[in-house]
């Protein structure tokens, strides 16, 4: 069912007070007492419920590509876009983005991202006093809910931190314009406090052990699992280098996952049509979908209907405009083993052709598209689509805790057991067996780097290609069908001809945010 994405559209919640878009406002204006508002458990429902898809998570989902997630993309010159007029992948490409050139969209995700940091706030404030007050309100749904918006006040960081670094940390609501403008606060402090709500959420929420989809789109232990597995990789390295004991937590909480028994690859079928990659392109409720952003084509259609679709393909009777804003170059497409990796044949992860009653319309020599968005009905039909948005799978969940005991307890048979999984059903001519016995015979550096390829090729999709850049500081280079190197990513020239800066692995501050508060200082640009 698409519970949340109707209880949002109808929910109207006016908390303006409550939000730190206030400390962006230049006149902070109070609609609504929280005092007022926050007296039911209805209205702590609401609160909550005003969560799901807001924020950071509008990235993933916002109409154009200037500021979304595959920002990162475009930022590494693997990905390029048709949509060449547009502001925002061209300025990626070339690394010329700032924060004059890019300001409404930075503007405009701080603000959002901050917004729900701001109701997130307010929520984790007054739930426990509504706990209080009402018998309606048990302890154990009081629980759930303050798991809930801690989990999003942390994933809306998370977000924050890996994009510009140090920023204002706000755990509280405001209740004036006293101290409003808050400065930038270090990285490790805000990973610190994004690590700590996570692991309350896990700990006191008493969130359910079952799938998204099972739990009525609503948020799982293995979502929060997953998330902090994810935080906890990524603070591993640079910036912040916590290194090992962060690889431990990221390896726990990746076990929490594995060893609950709700999450599994998709195995292949017999044909292409039924391989796992067309499965979850086409199903939205599968065992390896661990967390997603809910459409339905009736109240919030998806816009990847238009960004799988391309100008160059020249496919007729499209109902939307096509443009294929997320183009893989030559040189990711180089990261792939075309003989052997099924993801890189036709109309798998990437096409390069689609057939309309039995006539193929192939793009020009070298493109592919991403199949994984390609949604015939909306696209030839409907103009509308309703597939959920995926944020995490479970093969990601597989290869953070192969990294992570590799880093601390070495290349062990449960580390090679989780890359061989990944690595071999993509596999069209190795089995699995002859895989784990390759990647056995490998030093913990060396099978770490084997993980950052399975990374490039199974995830370029859930955008963590430039995550895992800023890092590692590390940049990947083909070399072969199949081969990949590293090398160190500041001072390298991109496959676009645009010479790394260290200043490219933050986003830069919108001029507008400085404006509006003196405390806030830029990234270099």
């Amino acid at each position: 069912m698409k519970k949340i994405s109707k209880l949002v559209g109808i929910v109207i919640f006016l908390l303006t007070v409550c939000s730190c878009e206030d400390f962006l406002e230049e006149t902070p204006r109070d609609e609504i007492s929280v005092n007022q508002f926050f007296t039911q458990p209805d209205d702590v429902r609401s609160a909550v419920n005003q969560l799901y898809g807001a924020g950071a998570l509008t990235r993933y989902v916002s109409g154009d590509f200037q500021i979304n997630q595959a920002l990162g993309g475009y930022l590494s010159g693997l990905f390029t876009n048709e949509r060449t007029e547009r502001i925002g992948p061209a300025e990626a490409n070339n690394l010329t983005l700032n924060g004059s050139n890019l300001d409404a969209y930075l503007f405009s995700y701080w603000r959002d991202v901050y917004q729900t940091i701001g109701r997130a706030n307010t929520a984790i404030r007054y739930i426990p006093q509504v706990d209080e007050l009402s018998e309606s309100l048990s302890t154990a749904e009081a629980n759930s809910l303050m798991a809930e918006a801690r989990f999003f006040r942390a994933f809306n960081y998370f977000a924050l931190v890996k994009d510009f670094g140090d920023v204002p940390l706000i755990l509280e609501p405001f209740d004036s314009t006293e101290g409003i403008n808050v400065p930038r606060t270090s990285t490790t402090t805000v990973y610190d406090a994004i690590v700590e709500d996570l692991q309350w959420a896990l700990d006191n929420g008493g969130l359910v052990d079952i799938t998204f989809s099972d739990n009525g789109y609503r948020i799982t232990r293995g979502v929060v699992a997953t998330t902090l597995a994810n935080v906890e990789i990524q603070r591993a390295g640079f910036p912040v280098n916590v290194g090992a004991e962060a690889y431990q937590r990221a390896a726990a909480a990746a076990r929490i996952v594995i060893n609950s028994g709700q999450y599994d690859l998709i195995p292949n079928g017999g044909t292409p049509e039924t391989s796992a990659f067309n499965v979850l392109r086409t199903s939205e409720n599968t065992s390896e979908q661990i967390f997603a952003i809910e459409m339905d084509a009736q109240f919030k259609s998806s816009p990847y209907v238009t960004w799988s679709a391309s100008r160059s393909g020249n496919f007729p009777g499209t109902t939307v405009d096509p443009y294929l804003a997320y183009l893989p170059g030559a040189q990711y497409i180089g990261f792939y083993n075309s003989d052997d990796d099924l993801r890189i044949q036709n109309r798998q992860l990437w096409y390069k052709s689609i057939n309309l009653d039995g006539t193929e319309f192939p793009f020009p020599d070298g493109i592919f598209g991403p199949y994984t968005w390609f949604d015939e009905v909306a696209l030839f039909e409907t103009g509308r689509g309703g597939n959920n948005i995926n944020v995490n799978l479970y093969s990601e969940v597989l290869l953070v805790a192969a990294e992570a005991i590799a880093q601390t307890e070495g290349v062990t048979e449960e580390a090679v057991g989780y890359l061989a999984d990944v690595r071999s059903r993509a596999s069209m001519t190795i089995t699995r067996d002859d895989i784990v016995t390759e990647l056995s015979t490998l030093s913990p550096d060396a099978f770490v780097q084997e993980v950052w390829k399975e990374r490039l090729r199974e995830l370029p999709l859930l955008f963590k290609i430039w995550p895992d850049v800023q890092r590692t500081r590390l940049f990947p280079v083909s070399t072969g069908s199949g081969e990949v190197n590293f090398v160190n990513v500041v001072g390298h020239t991109s496959p676009l001809g645009a010479t790394f800066q260290d200043i490219h692995l933050l986003l830069p501050i919108a001029v507008t945010v400085m404006q509006r508060n003196p405390e806030i200082t830029g990234n270099g640009y």
